[in-house]
């Protein structure tokens, strides 16, 4: 990130909240962050282990979890910032999925934005 913006951690940790209001995208990102987890680990591990068509698993688990993160950002009355190129898109994704949802949710932000968010889940 550049100066603009400061460390990429800090800058995504100060927008985190307004973007991770909506009950759903909260219950999709629960289900979601492992699904990522496990397919890095799957597309690290694949060739490591003699099965290096495997790591195509991996990839196809990574998709399918930021394809449906994408999905529920579109929920939010707070969408994501606009990218800066392809280099902010994969920077982005590995420090939300490795390192700020684990802090979201370790911290307390996840139960405080599930109360907020109020009763009503519709997935859809």
């Amino acid at each position: 990130m550049d100066d603009e913006r400061g460390s990429l951690l800090s800058w995504q940790w100060s927008h985190y909240p307004s973007g991770h209001a909506d009950r759903t995208n909260l219950l999709i990102h629960a289900i979601t962050a492992p699904l990522f987890w496990s397919g890095l680990a799957t597309l690290v591990l694949a060739p490591l282990s003699g099965a290096p068509l495997g790591a195509l698993g991996g990839v196809a688990l990574i998709v399918i979890a930021v394809a449906a993160q994408g999905r529920g950002h579109k929920r939010e009355q707070v969408g994501p910032l606009p990218f800066r190129g392809p280099f902010d898109v994969i920077a982005r994704l590995f420090v939300e999925q490795l390192v700020t949802f684990p802090r979201f949710v370790l911290s307390g932000g996840f139960a405080r934005a599930w109360r907020r968010a109020g009763e009503n889940v519709a997935i859809g």
